[in-house]
């Protein structure tokens, strides 16, 4: 069993993630440093993070309304919006992706070959349509990159009902969330090949967030569960709560 959801998590699974999906998922009876010592003995390990990604930058437009409390109660309270890059043999790619940091769900994304303010409009627009939020009680937070203190950007913030929020410049820890997910999916899917094309990557990156990470994979801090299914189990308070 261990052998299949390491194989189902595409090499991906740690002991404590294996240890989830045994628990959780299959409801077996199984110690934890049981399943560390299998998984040792027989080589079969998750892949380890590393550390470092240059962070794009440019100027504050926005006040910081986060400051780096990105513990939220409730989905559709606080979005965080940033960008990787990653090469293939023709060229660059680009994503742009938002986040809703309740869940670890990634609720927006777009890829280009542009890293420009249609990127992470597109990512916006797709989380916007998704989750439809309203009444200026959602925060976007991002950095300071040109693409999102673009006057384009802030206008559909704006129009969306947004609050628009910045962290300090510079500062990766002010967007920690993100850069986790961008670590994830860099050590899960990105370093895991040399890409062919960008096509072929373009397909790769869609299908690993909406096929993989949001409906199945297990994060730690949201009891081992997977974005979609901490979801589901969300309960909207009652009335006076």
């Amino acid at each position: 069993m261990i052998r299949e959801i390491h194989a189902g998590s595409r090499g991906s699974y740690g002991s404590p993630r294996v240890h989830a999906e045994l628990r959780i998922g299959l409801g077996m009876e199984v110690n934890r440093k049981r399943v560390e010592r299998l998984m040792r003995e027989h080589g079969i390990q998750g892949i380890y993070r590393r550390r470092g990604r240059r962070n794009l930058v440019n100027r504050a437009t926005e006040e910081d309304l986060v400051r780096r409390q990105f513990t939220v109660q409730q989905p559709d309270r606080l979005w965080l919006a940033d960008i990787t890059e990653h090469p293939a043999r023709d060229g660059k790619l680009y994503c742009a992706a938002v986040m809703d940091a309740y869940s670890r769900r990634i609720i927006g994304w777009s890829i280009d070959q542009r890293q420009d303010t249609d990127l992470v409009i597109g990512a916006l627009a797709m989380a916007v349509t998704r989750r439809q939020p309203g009444g200026d009680s959602t925060i976007l937070h991002s950095d300071h990159g040109t693409q999102y203190t673009s006057w384009a950007f802030g206008k559909r913030l704006r129009d969306a009902g947004l609050l628009g929020s910045m962290g300090t410049i510079g500062d990766c820890y002010d967007n920690a969330m993100m850069e986790s997910f961008w670590h994830t999916m860099q050590l899960e899917l990105l370093d895991t090949r040399t890409w062919e094309s960008r096509d072929e990557l373009a397909n790769a990156i869609f299908e690993w967030i909406e096929c993989w990470y949001n409906p199945h994979r297990r994060h730690s801090s949201i009891g081992m569960r997977s974005p979609v299914t901490f979801e589901s189990l969300y309960e909207p308070p009652g009335p006076g709560a």
